[in-house]
């Protein structure tokens, strides 16, 4: 039997690797990034103007010119033109090309503009501070083949913005990971169904197929009975069509719990069975030898729900390239004994005090089977193996599994 700390530090020595998969460019927001984005082109790919007004030759400005002939107009996706001569400018807008000859532009708020006979005349109620005021240089943000956004990146709106700008209509992105939920157990009957008075309805593999979501996986839910033979004949068929394992029940000493023998039968290696916790105590983790992580949580509910949040969902984070959360603390209310050399894992309610501290009120229920009293609870207060009394007004490390 291992440690919490030591579970811990061996199944994150194994991540998860997603697959990756090719979307659209419209669908990848919040997705991670699985190859590099580069500029096919400058950035920006020519000088553009960054404010409406006149495009002149600095010189001209700065031998004493004030006055330019205008020689036409230019928007934003005119093709180029040329100045008609030194002396002469021309209208641009924003984002327009600047025109050849041409390196600085002078905003409408610093000129006059006249019509007379010779037509419209630029009059500049000042000097340009310097060559290319007003102008975004080509090649300034990038040059043609840069590395813009590296493998590896959550792709928020600015990434968005940046791919399409060099013409990524799709991008290679870590698809979710196909988990496959495996409830065990002869007592276990549908939801749909109406149980007999020695069987339960499904709930924990429901359970773990929304928080599996909730993480960015994709699940998928299948159920065996406490058979050895359908175990290991639906175990061999699904392993190696998902990238991840989770199972529910058949791991503790029962006579029925066929689930590690039927692991280790089909070349999954055993990395741990049985953590000095509670609930949640025959906890097993492995790898398959394709590289699939196996995590099978004992059957009772608050078990197999402890575990999926201590473990399976900063795993699953970790995988997604998800950030990960800092570190929570909440005040323990009540003073809590507890003898046994275990990690103690106790529902609590949280709220905040008048001082805005986060604090923990305990809900401990009626043990592993008392799902219902998840209900009232929003977090698990992890109170260490190292000492048998946790006295109220201290702060204990925080499991939330549920917001607000």
């Amino acid at each position: 039997m291992i440690s919490v700390q030591e579970a811990t530090a061996r199944i994150g020595a194994h991540p998860g690797v997603p697959p990756a998969t090719q979307i659209p460019l419209s669908q990848a927001v919040g997705c991670i990034l699985r190859e590099p984005v580069h500029a096919d082109r400058d950035f920006p790919p020519f000088h553009r103007a960054t404010m409406d007004g006149i495009a002149l030759a600095f010189a001209q400005a700065a031998a004493g010119r004030r006055t330019f002939r205008v020689a036409g107009t230019v928007y934003a996706g005119t093709p180029p033109v040329r100045l008609a001569d030194p002396e002469s400018c021309v209208e641009i807008m924003t984002g327009a090309v600047l025109p050849g000859g041409a390196d600085t532009v002078v905003r409408y708020e610093d000129l006059q503009l006249d019509e007379g006979p010779g037509g419209r005349r630029a009059t500049l109620r000042g000097t340009p501070e310097k060559p290319g005021h007003n102008v975004h240089l080509r090649g300034t943000d990038g040059r043609q083949g840069d590395l813009l956004i590296p493998a590896g990146t959550r792709l928020g709106p600015a990434e968005i913005g940046v791919a399409a700008s060099v013409g990524r209509a799709t991008l290679t992105v870590s698809g979710p990971l196909r988990v496959a939920v495996v409830s065990t157990g002869d007592e276990l009957v549908e939801v749909d169904q109406v149980p007999l008075p020695h069987q339960i309805r499904r709930s924990n593999a429901h359970m773990l197929g929304a928080a599996l979501r909730e993480a960015g996986a994709a699940p998928a839910l299948f159920h065996v009975p406490d058979d050895k033979p359908t175990i290991r004949r639906t175990l061999e068929r699904i392993l190696p069509e998902h990238d991840c394992l989770v199972l529910s029940g058949g791991v503790s000493m029962g006579k029925s719990d066929f689930v590690p023998e039927v692991l280790r039968e089909l070349g999954v290696e055993t990395l741990f069975h049985k953590v000095a916790q509670k609930p949640g105590k025959p906890f097993w983790f492995g790898r398959a030898a394709a590289g699939q992580a196996v995590f099978a949580f004992p059957g009772n509910p608050v078990s197999t729900f402890l575990c999926c949040y201590r473990y399976l969902v900063p795993w699953l984070r970790a995988a997604g390239g998800q950030p990960v959360l800092p570190a929570a603390h909440a005040v323990l209310d009540e003073t809590i004994r507890f003898p046994p050399p275990l990690t103690y894992f106790v529902p609590v309610r949280t709220y905040q005090d008048a001082r805005g501290v986060v604090r923990a009120r305990p809900l401990p229920g009626s043990g592993s089977g008392d799902f219902a009293n998840l209900l009232h609870a929003d977090a698990f207060l992890e109170l260490d193996a190292g000492t048998d009394t946790f006295p109220a007004g201290e702060a204990f490390p925080l499991i939330r599994f549920r917001n607000g």
